[in-house]
């Protein structure tokens, strides 16, 4: 744990949904056949100038790639009109959560005592454990925000241990036309040093017009390319920018092309398919229904699991969980089962 003091980065926006879907994620059996186009739905995060995501996971036909069960994408987004992120304390359950920046700052508090910055180009990945919470503030320096916003899904045997908080700053590599950064796990001769619990990818890609790159990937992950700028042509298939281009395991080899005229920007996301079902609801994940009640029940009631976050000073103190749907949490039908 790192001290209060750190200006070190990490972050993630809370699901502000006022009314966020019940689901219930098995394990994919993911297809190695055409890549699967996701797109994206907008979502607002809160008040009457709210800013505005773009949600590529979860949807009905496809819940998770690997442990990722999230992904939001948003930007370039001007903080003059949308006032910018204040996120009030929030909690999370049975995850960890990415943040990874293109423009702008946020500043990130948690109840682990981490006061960190988040800035373009740095890795921040927090682990909730058995429970955390946290806000995010852009900083009064910041003019336009760019980023995505990330959850990971941990094992059970990861459930019930510490939180935790981690930084990196990867360093762009060439491969091909391209210019890589890794994040998570290892692509293209670069590894990165952060700890998961399950074998995971995580990479920024830039491609300069024209520009192509064949990658060697684990033939035993899936795999997301996530558009950013411009538009990719992957393994065969053209992604426009925001969709996420899924791709089932049993691949060796991923090639990216930009067939536009400017620079094209993805992240390829990957793991194995996740072989546990889970339950995510609101900004929880967990194994039962009776497990997402718990933990907003222990949430409305203040409980000591989710700790205290230090020295967000916003526009309310915290953020209230939504009420849970009339009936239980239910699986959502699975293309490949």
């Amino acid at each position: 744990m790192r001290a209060p003091t750190s200006l070190v980065s990490n972050g993630r926006v809370s699901n502000l949904e006022s009314d966020p879907p019940e689901m219930r994620c098995r394990p994919d059996a993911a297809r190695s056949g055409d890549v699967e186009v996701l797109v994206p739905r907008e979502v607002p995060l809160g008040g009457p100038r709210a800013m505005t995501v773009r949600r590529t996971l979860p949807q009905k036909q496809r819940s998770l790639i690997g442990a990722w069960c999230f992904v939001d994408h948003y930007g370039p987004d001007d903080v003059s009109m949308t006032g910018g992120m204040d996120v009030a304390p929030h909690p999370h359950t049975g995850l960890q959560t990415v943040s990874w920046l293109f423009a702008g700052q946020v500043e990130h508090r948690d109840s682990a005592g981490v006061h960190a910055l988040i800035r373009p180009g740095e890795l921040n990945l927090m682990t909730s454990g058995a429970g955390i919470a946290h806000s995010e503030v852009s900083t009064s320096e910041t003019s336009a925000l760019h980023g995505v916003q990330l959850w990971v899904a941990l094992p059970a045997s990861a459930l019930g241990g510490p939180r935790d908080f981690q930084h990196h700053v990867p360093s762009a590599i060439p491969a091909g036309d391209a210019s890589v950064r890794v994040f998570l796990g290892a692509l293209a001769g670069s590894t990165s040093p952060v700890t998961t619990f399950t074998p995971l990818l995580g990479a920024e890609i830039v491609l300069p017009p024209g520009g192509s790159v064949p990658l060697e990937v684990d033939a035993r992950f899936e795999h997301g390319v996530l558009v950013d700028t411009g538009s990719i042509i992957a393994s065969g298939t053209e992604l426009a920018r925001a969709e996420l281009g899924y791709l089932g395991p049993g691949r060796s080899e991923i090639s990216l092309t930009n067939p536009g005229s400017g620079d094209a920007r993805v992240l390829l996301l990957g793991g194995p398919p996740f072989g546990e079902d889970i339950v995510m609801w609101w900004n929880f994940v967990g194994r039962t229904h009776e497990d997402i009640v718990a933990a907003r029940e222990e949430w409305e009631a203040g409980s000591e699991r989710f700790g205290v976050v230090s020295g967000y000073v916003g526009r309310r103190s915290r953020l209230p969980a939504p009420g849970l749907p009339g009936g239980r949490l239910r699986p959502r039908a699975h293309p490949d089962r």
